[in-house]
């Protein structure tokens, strides 16, 4: 079983999205294997992946793995991304699209919780590391993404309001393990994305997290315009010019990663 994390904050713009798929190119660089769960119905991750929906001849999403509600059917979903560098090969896609919505609305199942989970025991086996790209949200998505995972990771900007809403997932994550019969989960830490040192109100709330986090805070992730290209146009770091310090940023927390999370 690939060893697997939630990544989550409780507010939107809070740059999960790019740490999951940055931190995914970084473990891949590093020669891991990693799966990516996008559990976003916005299906960012998907996208910046490189990932195409064909609308004629729609392929399995996570909406489906999860719909079938049967042990291992994540094996179907698995896709290749859509990116042409090397140790892109090291990386699959569970995809997202708008669909996934209607799983938000199956909370009330009996076991619909525990279904991602189900869907990925015994189909991530070939992998060392999945990664959930959870929603905005601690409803039921997430919830879903928490009790498959085994650890949980926050993403936050330097602003008051998503350094306030990682709070409540940290806090989420520790109050929950036993409602979501994972009573082993933990949280591992938080990661500070797109700081600005020109800025006061990031100098400020930088510190704050510092103070809250403690050992916890992994990193920070500075502003850069090449990270909101690579987004865009879903490319590699790699394809964007002078990306060297960003490149070690992110190759810097993939080694904390896997000293904190060791490979099974």
């Amino acid at each position: 079983m690939a060893r697997r994390v939630a990544i989550g904050n409780n507010k939107g713009g809070a740059k999960k999205t790019t740490l999951a798929v940055r931190l995914a190119e970084a473990l891949a660089k590093a020669r891991f294997r990693v799966g990516v769960v996008d559990l976003d119905p916005q299906g960012n991750a998907s996208r910046r992946l490189g990932w195409k929906d064909d609308p004629n001849d729609p392929p399995l999403t996570t909406s489906e793995a999860i719909e079938a509600n049967a042990e291992g059917v994540a094996a179907q979903v698995w896709q290749p991304i859509g990116w042409t560098a090397d140790y892109a090969e090291r990386i699959v896609l569970m995809p997202a699209r708008f669909t996934l919505e209607d799983r938000a609305t199956e909370a009330g199942q009996r076991g619909a919780y525990r279904r991602l989970a189900k869907a990925l025991k015994g189909a991530d086996d070939h992998l060392d590391y999945v990664l959930i790209d959870c929603p905005p949200s601690l409803g039921h998505l997430t919830q879903m993404g928490l009790a498959a995972a085994h650890y949980a990771l926050g993403s936050t900007e330097p602003e008051h309001d998503s350094v306030e809403a990682v709070v409540r997932y940290r806090d989420f994550v520790g109050a929950s393990g036993e409602d979501l019969a994972n009573p082993e989960l933990s949280f591992l830490g938080v990661v500070v994305s797109a700081y600005d040192m020109r800025i006061g109100a990031h100098v400020g709330q930088l510190d704050g997290a510092r103070k809250l986090f403690g050992d916890a805070m992994w990193g920070v992730i500075p502003r850069r315009s090449l990270i909101t290209n690579a987004d865009e146009y879903a490319q590699t770091l790699d394809q964007q010019s002078d990306s060297h310090e960003v490149r070690a940023v992110f190759e810097n927390l993939a080694q904390r990663f896997v000293k904190e999370v060791p490979a099974a």
